[in-house]
């Protein structure tokens, strides 16, 4: 069981403005990224700054408007970025509520395919603590989606925890659970370094459907058929299904608060996350925030 609630009282932003470049995943596009504190209450929001008018998107559930390999969120006129999950995994494991992210490109860039790129980004600034209480959300009721063989759930719990579980048809990915204790801040250590993970036999598929034109070993673990193509080998020996607790601490960070609540995701992703947020919101009684 991930714990993830180290004792954070106050909203917190970042001292000074952090920036980097790299390539997205799926576009290939080379992109820039500038991270500026922000004030008290003002959230996460991103804003395009290759785009002149309406380029404000707020990195909320209600944003999202694809979930295909990857996360992406628009606002009402249209303007999109993609891939958002693994920058808000690191925000949310830093404790990092108000920022404002400035980005040249469509896609936030996928670094080594991990979020400790984001980490150590932010690690060369120090964080700011602001003069307003954290407003967590709370779950009060359990809420459960599924669909077909895979299930996302929430369930109320005294901190923020995730238990996950994946199966892929790979000897060499198999069957893979995960319940860790993140604690005195080692989501650095235990989940920011797992990497995005893709199959060989994909890649063409992937590729001719205009998606993961910026993949590579740089980016990502590629399974083969007999063995893991990276030569560096895996970070973890679970190193799978750390990511995919990686990317649902992203995914669940869009609630737009940290949540008090159980989270367990079994084969899930990008789109039951997605689905388990809009069912929470959908009913008052199945939250409050304290």
């Amino acid at each position: 069981m991930i714990d993830i609630s180290d004792s954070i009282n106050s909203q917190q932003t970042i001292s000074e403005p952090v920036s980097l470049k790299g390539i997205g995943l799926h576009s290939g596009i080379e992109v820039s990224l500038k991270l500026y504190p922000a004030e008290a209450d003002y959230g996460i929001k991103f804003i395009r700054k290759d785009i002149t008018d309406n380029n404000i998107i707020e990195a909320l559930w209600s944003n999202v408007t694809n979930t295909k390999l990857s996360t992406t969120i628009s606002n009402q006129s249209g303007v999109s970025v993609s891939t958002i999950e693994h920058l808000m995994s690191a925000l949310s494991g830093l404790h990092i509520d108000n920022i404002k992210i400035e980005i040249d490109g469509p896609e936030v860039p996928i670094m080594d395919g991990s979020s400790i790129k984001f980490v150590d980004l932010i690690d060369t600034t120090s964080i700011k603590n602001l003069n307003r209480k954290r407003k967590i959300l709370k779950v009060k009721k359990s809420i459960k989606i599924e669909k077909d063989d895979t299930s996302v759930e929430l369930k109320p719990n005294n901190q923020f925890s995730i238990d996950f579980e994946i199966d892929f048809p790979s000897k060499l990915v198999s069957h893979q659970s995960r319940q860790l204790q993140l604690v005195n801040g080692n989501y650095k250590t235990d989940i920011a370094s797992a990497r995005t993970f893709g199959f060989e036999k994909d890649v063409d598929m992937l590729r001719s459907s205009g998606l993961a034109l910026g993949g590579s070993l740089d980016n990502a673990v590629v399974v083969g058929e007999t063995k893991i193509l990276n030569s560096d080998g895996l970070r973890f020996k679970d190193e799978f299904v750390r990511h995919k607790i990686l990317d649902s601490i992203g995914d669940l960070y869009l609630a737009g608060s940290p949540i008090q609540g159980y989270f367990l995701g079994n084969k899930s992703g990008h789109h039951l996350n997605n689905l388990l947020l809009r069912s929470l919101f959908a009913d008052k009684k199945n939250y409050e925030y304290i």
